[in-house]
């Protein structure tokens, strides 16, 4: 049986404060909570009742275990999960300062196990039969994931639905110029992209939403998706369809999670077939809770969540 989602890339432990408002220096307890944004993607999306999977690798250490535990409970299926002798499973902190400073530090020295997919050990008749396959723009900053990455997505040829999430992340990458190639190959073989203003502007070379939104179409995505933080979110088909969804109201605690959840729910209402402005505005209600919360992961929201947020047109 086919997954309704696999996706591909990072994974690690969240430590994130359970104080707020107080710099690292300072900071006494910390909560243990599974991170990357593949990883969370898949979990949002079988909060919402998805199949799910996710390619990627840890450490082979008591971390990569607790993300196998962690993955397990979610409902995530983790057979592609797999350790990478002698790596360290990545750790990311974060201080918060609500409502819209999050500054993250991320611990993947000396090289990430997410970054060691290789094409060889890709399932990619699986890959090739879910029906939403989805990416990330970290995974090809470094080799081999870069080329695991090409490679599963020449491979599934745009079957089903392809998302690419922009995911730029400036301390992974030399500068914009060196991602850009790569970007621009993904997009090719890439059905859904979805990125905020920074990470259009690094895949197209273009900020203006509307324009980047036509430069991702233009690329050769059938959806385009951009992201425009406090004036909410703009979507736009190759059909010539497009809407422009206001955030859900919401007291922000921690917004790292906001746009996992945003993409586990895309997926799902990519998958129940809904016109594009339903969808963004279940994304956009499942991302506001999430930043109502404290964790990413175990803070996804469930059908009901995100139906009583619409109805009360904020998060309560």
């Amino acid at each position: 049986m086919a997954y309704d989602l696999i996706t591909m890339g990072r994974i690690g432990v969240d430590l994130y404060p359970l104080q707020t408002g107080v710099p690292l220096p300072q900071v006494t307890s910390f909560g243990k909570f599974l991170g990357g944004s593949a990883s969370n993607v898949a979990v949002a999306a079988a909060r919402l009742g998805r199949r799910t999977a996710v390619i990627t690798r840890t450490g082979d250490d008591p971390f990569g275990a607790y993300l196998h535990e962690a993955l397990q409970g979610f409902g995530v299926d983790d057979r592609w999960v797999t350790p990478v002798p002698g790596l360290p499973t990545p750790v990311t902190f974060c201080e918060i300062f609500p409502p819209d400073d999050f500054p993250l530090y991320f611990y993947r020295q000396p090289k990430a196990p997410d970054l060691e997919i290789d094409a060889h050990e890709l399932d990619l008749d699986a890959v090739r039969d879910a029906r939403i396959f989805w990416v990330t723009g970290t995974g090809l900053s470094e080799e081999p994931s870069r080329t695991a990455t090409l490679a599963a997505l020449a491979h599934r040829a745009k079957a089903g639905t392809t998302v690419f999430d922009l995911d730029w992340r400036p301390m992974f990458w030399r500068d914009p110029d060196s991602a850009r190639p790569f970007y621009t190959e993904a997009l090719r073989h890439t059905t859904v992209a979805v990125g905020n203003l920074d990470e259009v502007e690094v895949a197209t070379g273009v900020r203006e939403p509307q324009a980047a939104a036509q430069a991702l179409l233009d690329a050769g995505v059938e959806l385009a998706v951009v992201k425009q933080g406090p004036k909410g979110v703009l979507a736009v088909n190759s059909k010539g369809e497009s809407a422009e969804v206001p955030p859900l109201p919401v007291n922000v605690l921690n917004g790292l999670g906001a746009g996992d959840a945003f993409g586990g729910s895309l997926c799902n209402g990519l998958l129940e077939g809904w016109d594009i402005e339903t969808i963004m505005r279940h994304a956009n209600a499942a991302g506001a809770i999430v930043a109502s919360r404290l964790e990413c992961s175990s803070a996804m929201p469930t059908p009901d969540e995100i139906e009583a947020a619409l109805k009360a047109g904020a998060v309560l």
